[in-house]
């Protein structure tokens, strides 16, 4: 069975922590997309982990852990989050690379930091880790697969790489001899004998998994909303965070994917640029980001504050259609717990007019929430177990994000240990 786990809204929703539960019962955890520019905060008996590339699988010695075809594979990150496991007492994990992927080089890092000092005021907010500049050569057929290294044409495709970048560099910034052909050979020689005994097939090896009747997660990076065909573009990431993208990366059948837990945490979070419907400032977003998260509401790799609004039906509506989700992991319901009142933005008023549906971006910046609030519980529920332990005020906040997306919630995260999640309505020993 083919289990995809996917945020729906901007990134940040917790998928790390589900997927590293949910992998104790998995064969295969597979990272379909992305790079390394977001990070997944896993906390488990080794202590508190951010993953910026390894699947969030690698803390379970039985699982195999896969990088699909269509991540920004950066070597350089891999084999430092290896190393990192390593002296942290987590066994060697057993992890898997797709030859089809392509290699993100050290050139697409400062090519990314070069455009956004040329855009200055109308800069997008990039982590700078180089993951625009990839996307942008794998489209335009100039990258460097990983399957290249071992091919007797590797001099002539870093040659030509070469060439194409510095005449991109010069006319763009000015700068001249931006790739050193030298260098970048040396570094892809390196990388080749680093890479070697992680290789293999990765279409080939899914479908295998998937007849020898293994359960497989699929885990995406970010959320709908940065995608880049329906997310709030130009705002996005530059590949797509959906669970149908899933398949594509992974080299399996759409059909195959039968379930789609879509994380959606129980207020909104935002890093990077772009409108966010509903924006709260001052105080009560400092006192919501200083109690969310597991330190904080501030990105797992850059360390940026997050922008905080109140739970929006409307956009996580959006995302879970987007998503196709079968079912919701509700994650970060104890940080509320210091409310008497809770606000629920439940639709828009965009140019006057009430919409549940969730606009282009042109019209979000003309947006404004309309709210219903509901009570609080004002109470710690970090330690409830079971949901008929939650107060009735938390689960009516529950029954009332059910009713507004139309989408169960059947996992509950009650604080950032594996321990304080509560399952719903799902059995857990029979189903991923």
């Amino acid at each position: 069975m083919v289990t995809a786990i996917t945020g729906s809204g901007f990134g940040d929703e917790g998928k790390g922590k589900i997927t590293d539960f949910l992998a104790e019962k998995a064969d295969v955890a597979v990272r379909f997309q992305g790079g390394a520019n977001a990070g997944h905060t896993i906390r488990n008996d080794f202590g508190r982990f951010v993953l910026r590339l390894l699947p969030s699988g690698v803390f379970h010695q039985h699982v195999e852990n896969m990088i699909a075809s269509g991540v920004a594979f950066d070597a350089d990150i891999f084999f430092s989050e290896l190393e990192m496991l390593k002296e942290r007492g987590v066994k060697a994990p057993k992890i898997l690379v797709s030859t089809r992927a392509q290699l993100l080089l050290p050139i697409h890092k400062l090519q990314d930091k070069w455009e956004e000092e040329r855009l200055e005021k109308h800069k997008f907010g990039s982590t700078l880790s180089g993951i625009w500049p990839f996307y942008s050569d794998k489209f335009a057929r100039k990258n460097i697969p990983i399957s290249a290294l071992y091919s007797e044409e590797l001099r002539d495709i870093a040659d030509r790489f070469c060439k194409d970048k510095n005449i991109y560099c010069k006319a763009f910034y000015g700068i001249a001899n931006a790739v050193s052909y030298q260098d970048l050979l040396q570094y892809l020689y390196d990388v080749k004998t680093r890479l070697s005994p992680y290789l293999c097939d990765c279409p080939y090896y899914m479908n295998k998994a998937i007849k020898d009747g293994k359960n497989i997660l699929l885990e995406g990076q970010l959320g709908a909303l940065r995608d880049i065909e329906n997310g709030i573009y130009p705002y996005v990431t530059s590949s797509s965070p959906l669970a149908g993208f899933g398949s594509v990366s992974a080299g399996i059948p759409p059909y195959e994917i039968k379930s789609v837990v879509s994380v959606v945490k129980a207020y909104t979070t935002s890093v990077g640029e772009g409108p966010l419907v509903g924006e709260v400032f001052g105080s009560a977003a400092d006192e919501l980001r200083r109690r969310g998260g597991d330190q904080g509401e501030f990105g797992a790799n850059t360390g940026r504050p997050r922008r905080m609004a109140w739970f929006d039906c409307v956009s996580t509506r959006y995302g879970c259609m987007l998503q196709g989700a079968t079912e919701i992991a509700l994650t970060n319901l104890d940080v509320l717990g210091y409310l008497d009142r809770i606000p629920v933005c439940v639709s828009y008023c965009t140019n006057g007019k009430i919409t549940k549906n969730f606009p282009q971006t042109d019209l979000l910046k003309a947006s404004r929430p309309v709210y219903e609030y509901l009570n609080g519980w004002n109470c710690d529920i970090s330690g409830c177990s079971q949901y008929e332990e939650l107060p009735e005020a938390a689960k009516n906040y529950i029954r009332f994000i059910e009713d507004q997306i139309g989408v169960p919630v059947s996992i509950i995260s009650v604080g950032p240990k594996r321990k304080q999640t509560i399952f719903r309505n799902r059995r857990v020993e029979n189903k991923l």
